[in-house]
């Protein structure tokens, strides 16, 4: 039973099909989802969807691609958002140098100022790091954000990055590209990663899994990211989705089985 601890299904690309895809991914195992947000609509249907279904929890938070547009008020109502019994984490938060859709100081601020909210009401993190791994670690060694918690959502750095997230108490969790080919980077470090430490996420509708590379992604898919990875670490899948279960059972405080 894998746990999918990162995914947007209330993008609007399940809105024909949502009920029928999530009973398609309990089929092939999946015990329990994280939905997360990205700005304040996407928190919001977040929370909503996690009312609806009792194996889904949300996470609420401001992606860097809108820390532009996110004042007092936003963060204020992530606050209000993160009351809610079925909110697991604040996130996704961080630093995207990628696409550089904010200015880069204004992302900054608004990932340290999520991580104090979390930090005040005693939440983990979810951490979105593209192309800006520096600055992610500064900040987060900075701001001591390691406190509550957190996993570095899609994992992107070395070996060396991944054990100074976890030094720092944090989980790393892998997605769909560690079924690729020529991914060698993102192999390595899920085997080198203690157990008790990884997460797996499908980051749907995004980062598909071979053998469904191509298509729309969702988290029965998460199934093939355990698969792999337990292959790599030469281990038994069910004993891979049981660590799994385990760590995003202490992590975020939910009860799946």
């Amino acid at each position: 039973m894998f746990v999918d601890s990162h995914a947007h299904l209330d993008d609007k690309k399940y809105d024909t099909d949502r009920h029928i895809m999530l009973m398609r991914a309990r089929g092939k195992g999946v015990s329990g989802i994280i939905n997360v947000g990205y700005d304040i609509p996407s928190s919001v249907r977040s929370v909503v969807l996690a009312e609806e279904y009792d194996f889904i929890f949300a996470a609420v938070g401001i992606h860097p691609h809108d820390a532009a547009d996110a004042d007092e008020a936003a963060l204020e109502q992530v606050r209000v958002l993160a009351d809610h019994p079925k909110v697991v984490a604040i996130g996704e938060m961080g630093l995207d140098y990628y696409r550089n859709l904010s200015p880069r100081d204004i992302q900054q601020k608004v990932f340290r100022a999520q991580i104090n909210l979390a930090r005040e009401i005693k939440k983990p993190i979810i951490i979105h790091d593209r192309d800006a791994h520096g600055d992610v670690m500064q900040i987060l060694k900075e701001e001591n954000a390691g406190t509550n918690g957190g996993v570095l959502h899609c994992f992107s750095g070395s070996v060396e990055m991944a054990r100074e997230c976890i030094k720092m108490g944090f989980y790393i969790s892998i997605a769909g590209p560690v079924t690729f080919k020529n991914a060698a980077k993102i192999c390595d470090v899920a085997t080198a990663v203690p157990l008790d430490r990884l997460l797996i996420e499908t980051d749907a509708p995004y980062l598909t899994p071979e053998p469904y590379r191509g298509k729309r992604n969702e988290s029965a898919y998460v199934v093939c990211v355990g698969e792999r990875i337990a292959e790599l670490r030469g281990m038994p899948a069910e004993e891979l989705a049981e660590a799994i279960s385990r760590n995003a059972r202490e992590l975020f405080g939910i009860n799946i089985g």
